[in-house]
């Protein structure tokens, strides 16, 4: 009664009820491919609920520390604040082990359900009008939960998470004219300086989340403004979106895909390890550990950093550092590339209608090609980020696998876009509904 009596009293001063019956009213389509950014939000949430655990416990300085605790091996050794609060909070906080671990493998999910979620949307042209600005803001997001993901890791001040923020750094100093300056004054200091862990604390706590919910809040009311897009199939139109509605089925069946992602996460944390920075040992410059590899969102950039040569160029008489390329500027383009794909592609085909109803990806064979050999180049450069750990299992030379590895990331990427070029051009002219069906006279017209 008293809540009822509230409600109506709300309602009354602000009008709510038109807009709450018809935000309750939108129709979700039942295809599961459109869990895939649930998962994200899902997976965002644990971030975040995870995280402000964390933040009780974890102590943001490089001030000295003397560890005493129950890990014996470390127990009376002087580290850094940062680190001893790191190992305290695994081995004598209650759950802190679970959390953290779980806190580390939603990272890990929520950025590989944003790259799935992006490359459903690319390849099924959910990006064509009216979508673009929705495109935009989940490039950004992807590219924000980059850079926190890398914070985040770098923050316990580990031997392993310190040799990959010293390649950030370098990559950063190889810019031209502006990286020194751009490390400095991001580090407070020359690397490492004593301002680095909090800055990276706030950073990763307070500015990048504070920008991702505001993202997520703007991505959402786009999807409820807009009509939600569909595939195509029997009474689809342009014009309808077929499925469930909102309340209260939609509703039932998201709530249940939150408690299975919640559920997965925390089952991930409590079983499987990862980020064990107890067995890495405190960071110090004079150290590396090896073999090192980081989380795989950002091997990519490892394994270019590994297959390009050391060429050093000198442009107007400035240096340009062997970094640059693989570390600034393949990231640089592609991310480019992507927020530029909606745009290049309207011009291309010059298509500026409103679309509601997905593509077929087989019906666009220009943007199956350059979508294909895209992620096998990424793909091959985040094998390459593993080259030592491979070399040591096949019992054979780094280099030699690296020029193997360098022949692959140029040649393959162009294989595999070449023949989902083809095949997706023989499918749509042709009259097969598979791969499988496809004839010698099919391909020979696709060519």
């Amino acid at each position: 009664m008293i809540i009822d009596r509230l409600a109506r009293a709300v309602d009354d001063r602000l009008r709510l009820s038109p807009i709450t019956r018809k935000a309750l009213a939108k129709v979700f389509p039942d295809h599961w491919s459109f869990m895939l950014g649930e998962i994200a939000l899902y997976s965002f949430i644990a971030l975040v609920l995870t995280g402000v655990y964390l933040t009780f416990f974890f102590e943001a300085s490089s001030a000295d520390r003397v560890y005493h605790g129950s890990y014996a091996p470390l127990d009376g050794s002087t580290t850094s604040a940062a680190y001893a609060s790191t190992v305290r909070l695994s081995w004598d906080v209650r759950a802190g082990l679970l959390i953290r671990q779980t806190h580390h493998w939603a990272a890990v999910v929520f950025v590989a359900a944003i790259v799935v979620h992006l490359i459903r949307i690319f390849f099924t042209g959910a990006f064509r009008k009216p979508r673009e600005l929705n495109w935009l803001v989940g490039v950004t997001m992807l590219t924000l939960a980059l850079a926190n993901g890398f914070t985040g890791y770098s923050m316990p001040d580990d031997l392993l998470s310190g040799m990959g923020l010293r390649i950030i750094v370098s990559v950063v100093e190889s810019i031209p004219v502006l990286g020194a300056w751009v490390a400095f004054l991001a580090l407070g200091g020359e690397f490492p300086s004593d301002e680095m862990i909090p800055r990276l604390f706030v950073t990763h706590v307070l500015l990048v989340p504070a920008v991702l919910v505001a993202l997520i809040s703007v991505h959402l009311a786009m999807v409820v403004r807009q009509k939600h897009s569909q595939f195509p199939g029997p009474g689809r139109t342009e014009h309808n979106v077929v499925g469930s509605r909102f309340w209260p089925s939609y509703t039932l069946r998201s709530l249940a895909l939150f408690c299975w992602v919640v559920a997965v996460l925390f089952a991930l944390g409590g079983l499987v390890q990862i980020n064990p920075v107890w067995l890495y040992g405190p960071f110090s410059p004079a150290e590396a550990t090896s073999p090192a590899q980081p989380d795989w969102y950002v091997a990519w950039g490892d394994g270019a950093l590994r297959l390009f040569p050391a060429w050093e160029v000198r442009i107007g008489g400035y240096l340009v550092p062997s970094p640059f390329i693989p570390g600034v500027v393949i990231g640089g383009v592609t991310f480019l590339a992507l927020y530029a794909w909606p745009f290049l592609e309207r011009l291309r085909t010059r298509d500026r209608r409103r679309h509601h109803l997905l593509d077929r990806p087989r019906d666009h064979p220009v943007r199956m090609g350059v979508g294909v050999g895209a992620l096998t180049f990424y793909a091959v450069l985040v094998v390459a980020a593993g080259d030592d750990i491979i070399a040591r299992l096949l019992r054979v030379s780094v280099y030699d696998l690296l020029s193997v590895l360098r022949v692959v990331v140029l040649v393959l990427p162009l294989v595999t876009g070449t023949l989902a070029f083809l095949l997706a051009r023989a499918l749509s002219h042709g009259d097969a509904d598979r791969v499988g069906e496809l004839t010698r006279a099919d391909l020979a017209r696709a060519r």
